[in-house]
């Protein structure tokens, strides 16, 4: 899934009901007036660049050579052996990276399946390579697509599956095969919140047709912008390539109608910099949801995220769940409660795709197909996740979700 921009500023509220509760008084709650359980605010997230990145953007800045060379090579085969890939090539984002991956693989007026529970990219860009998305919805458990839903709405027309690895953790993989090779299907997987995870002992790079990523500033590798795809077929590589410089097989000489998706050497460097460090950061995330898995399980009312069975998540989002029966306020007081606390939120996301205008003239039913995407917008919320979080910073997010919660509870 990828994306070119913040799924959710913290905290946004949706734009669905519902939005507000009378709330009881509290005047302990620093939303009216009390203490708050911390001064300043714990960072949401970490996205400042490392001297080591700086340096390393400031050698290609110097050497002159600016466009996609050593750099983007560097970074391409270094990200292809650690998602256990053939070929990786870069390009200049990750919705670029969708639509280099999306148009070799299917044809307009082919229809798509696709998730209702996702960021828009993952779908707008099956719609910009003219395919009719078909919205599939969300598992109550993982958030991933739910491949039962998939196979009910296969219909004559279908010839790819579009799934994104959500939040950084990999779908049910061996579902999306068995269903794509049971109907002869492609198979693109939205890796853009997913650097580095695994399914079965592999890199997510292993399966599919194609992967791709985002670079996007606030992901797990981030470069400012900046993608990805990667694939295990020689011929769909070379396909890609051309497709991302128009269609040039060399100089002046064009093989076929291309685009300018190039990335450049100065992100490149930042990234094969920041990719130095990416195995540990990840590790330091794949920590804090341990911590944030203890600190919900024992304060009823929320739900932690689940992992896909087999697979190892990257976190680069962490979303729990509320139960809005267990408290007298919606999913959004309580958010604006904490955020007075010191501990900031985002919601990812405040609609599903079947109620984004974009996409009206594909949904028929409103949305109803998709029932438990339409409730997930109403429960899900995002905490601080990154790999800079302190002993400090757990403790105060503990306590503003103990206290905000006592005072809510129904």
């Amino acid at each position: 899934m990828a994306t070119a921009a913040p799924h959710a500023a913290p905290h946004a509220a949706p734009t669905t009901a519902p939005h507000t509760r009378p709330l009881p008084a509290n005047p302990g709650l620093a939303i009216n007036g009390g203490t708050p359980v911390s001064a300043a605010a714990v960072p949401f997230m970490q996205t400042a660049l490392a001297q080591a990145d700086i340096d390393a953007a400031v050698a290609v800045l110097k050497s002159g050579m600016l466009r996609a060379w050593k750099k983007c090579e560097e970074l391409e085969t270094r990200m292809a052996q650690m998602s256990s890939a053939r070929h990786a090539m870069t390009c200049a984002n990750g919705t670029c990276a969708l639509q280099l991956a999306y148009e070799p693989l299917f044809e307009r007026g082919d229809d798509v399946l696709v998730p209702a529970w996702t960021y828009i990219a993952t779908v707008s860009m099956v719609v910009a390579r003219g395919g009719n998305p078909i919205f599939v919805d969300a598992l109550p458990d993982t958030m991933q697509i739910d491949m039962a839903d998939a196979a009910r709405k296969i219909t004559p027309r279908t010839r790819a599956i579009a799934a994104t690895h959500l939040y950084g953790c990999p779908v049910d993989i061996d579902a999306v095969q068995a269903l794509a090779a049971k109907h002869n299907l492609k198979v693109v997987y939205d890796a853009a919140q997913a650097h580095l995870a695994t399914y079965k002992n592999k890199g997510i790079g292993a399966f599919g047709d194609a992967v791709t990523y985002s670079f996007y500033a606030t992901k797990n590798l981030a470069t400012g912008e900046g993608g990805m795809i990667t694939c295990n077929d020689d011929a769909l590589a070379r396909q890609i390539k051309l497709l991302r410089s128009h269609g040039e097989t060399d100089k002046y000489l064009h093989e076929q109608v291309g685009y300018n998706y190039r990335m450049n050497d100065i992100t490149g460097a930042i990234g094969c910099s920041r990719l130095d460090r990416l195995e540990a950061e990840t590790k330091k995330r794949q920590d804090a949801a341990a911590r944030y898995d203890k600190i919900l399980s024992s304060i009823p009312g929320f739900t932690t995220p689940k992992t896909t069975p087999g697979a190892t998540s990257a976190y680069h989002l962490y979303i729990a769940r509320i139960d809005p029966t267990k408290f007298l306020c919606t999913r959004d007081q309580f958010c604006d409660a904490l955020k007075a606390e010191g501990v900031p939120t985002a919601v990812h996301y405040p609609r599903p795709l079947t109620r984004q205008p974009a996409f009206s003239q594909f949904v028929k039913d409103g949305g109803a197909s998709c029932p438990i995407a339409e409730k997930l917008c109403h429960q899900v919320f995002a905490l601080p996740m990154h790999h800079g979080l302190t002993d400090e910073h757990f403790k105060t997010v503990e306590a503003a979700l103990r206290k905000v919660a006592d005072a809510y509870r129904a």
